[in-house]
């Protein structure tokens, strides 16, 4: 009627809808495109080489105990190991990693990527350190060996009691003290003792643990070779059953050092001198053990084998040579003087062996059979089952 057209208006300002549906595809997509470009930039970056060891061919780093993922990647950062501890925290969060970081020591490879980093981490694959306290080593040495290992903390100023340590290799972590390997190396000889004095022989001389441990150090001082052991501890055993001294030449060493080692022979005159632990001067055992022995050496002497042995020496090619009379064994020290003169390049002796003086009797039914008791000796009466402890 006024003459109005109805769809010839000019469409409102504001409310135009032409291009709305692409516009939102176009954002759509470029977001899509975004977060490709940074899921692949991220996933180079986990799996892309890191930075290269500042020297050798890996870098040891120390995590310390109770530290937050911040911390641990600062130090990561700071030892060169990782590159961004933006980017290694996004991944330990992402991950789930950041509620699994072990603290400790590690060994890092060069060039070690993110993920394996975190893995390592993870899994708490903690660099590892031993120290061993070899058998028949002193308590002294014990105390040597530890005051030297750089990774321990604390000093020893107190040698333990000689004979309470147990030879074996232990693990040790950085930043642990001195004392406490000195504590786990006691319990370790109390524990294994205790098993070894219950499993033991009717035949053993040892009236107590102690006594085991005091002529097992003997035992373990005199050979180097397991398999003499037994034999050993056989011919010490049946020398205190008839009241014969030792004559045991490492009691000696140990009277005079305390455990040091003596780096020469023994002279004469410290044969002769009497101390504690002279056993060519005592009757018996000495006070206390000479050395710290180990598992062979105590079951040797808790479990001896039959024999009728008393005597042995050198045989001058790391052995010994073993004779139950006084006559073998002086044929077994001449053929032993033969071989030193031989490697000093002397001629041989030619000096006839000294009369032998006839054995005396046994004077106790505990002797056992076929073995000659020296002139002189005393035989005492050893029960034949062991005491009860």
């Amino acid at each position: 009627m006024f003459g109005r057209s109805r769809g010839a208006g000019a469409p409102k300002s504001g409310h135009s809808r032409s291009g709305g549906p692409t516009a939102l595809l176009a954002a759509s997509a470029t977001f899509s495109v975004f977060l490709i470009v940074a899921i692949i930039a991220a996933w180079s970056v986990f799996y892309a080489p890191g930075p290269a060891a500042r020297q050798g061919d890996s870098t040891i780093v120390t995590l310390p105990s109770g530290a937050g993922v911040s911390a641990i990647a600062a130090n990561l950062k700071a030892a060169g190991v990782i590159r961004s501890t933006d980017m290694f925290k996004a991944a330990a969060t992402l991950t789930g990693a950041d509620r699994k970081l072990r603290a400790g020591e590690y060994e890092v490879p060069a060039k070690a990527s993110l993920r394996s980093v975190l893995v390592l981490l993870v899994e708490g694959k903690v660099v590892r350190h031993y120290v061993t306290l070899p058998e028949g080593w002193s308590s002294a040495q014990a105390v040597d060996i530890l005051n030297n290992q750089p990774l321990l903390t604390g000093e020893i100023t107190d040698i333990p009691e000689e004979g309470s340590l147990w030879p074996d290799t232990y693990e040790i972590g950085r930043g642990d003290t001195r004392a406490s390997i000195i504590a786990r190396m006691t319990t370790a000889q109390t524990d294994n003792l205790a098993r070894l004095w219950s499993a033991r022989s009717p035949r053993t001389v040892a009236r107590s643990p102690e006594e085991a441990v005091i002529l097992a150090s003997i035992v373990e001082k005199e050979t180097g070779v397991a398999s003499e052991r037994p034999r050993v501890a056989a011919v010490f055993s049946n020398r205190l059953r008839i009241g014969m001294r030792l004559e045991s030449d490492p009691t000696i060493e140990y009277g005079v050092t305390k455990g040091r080692p003596l780096r020469r022979g023994l002279r004469r005159s410290e044969i002769d001198q009497p101390n504690a632990w002279n056993t060519y001067q005592i009757d018996g055992l000495p006070p206390t053990p000479i050395a710290n022995p180990g598992r062979d050496a105590i079951a040797a002497v808790l479990n001896p084998p039959p024999s009728n042995e008393l005597f042995f020496v050198a045989d001058g090619t790391g052995g010994h040579v073993f004779a139950s009379s006084y006559e073998q064994h002086l044929a077994n020290v001449a053929r032993w003087r033969e071989v030193e003169r031989r490697k000093a390049g002397l001629p041989p002796t030619p000096v006839a062996p000294a009369p032998i003086a006839a054995p005396a009797e046994p004077t106790a039914a505990t002797v056992p059979p076929g073995v000659v008791v020296p002139q002189g000796a005393r035989v005492i009466t050893i029960p034949q089952t062991a005491p009860a402890q």
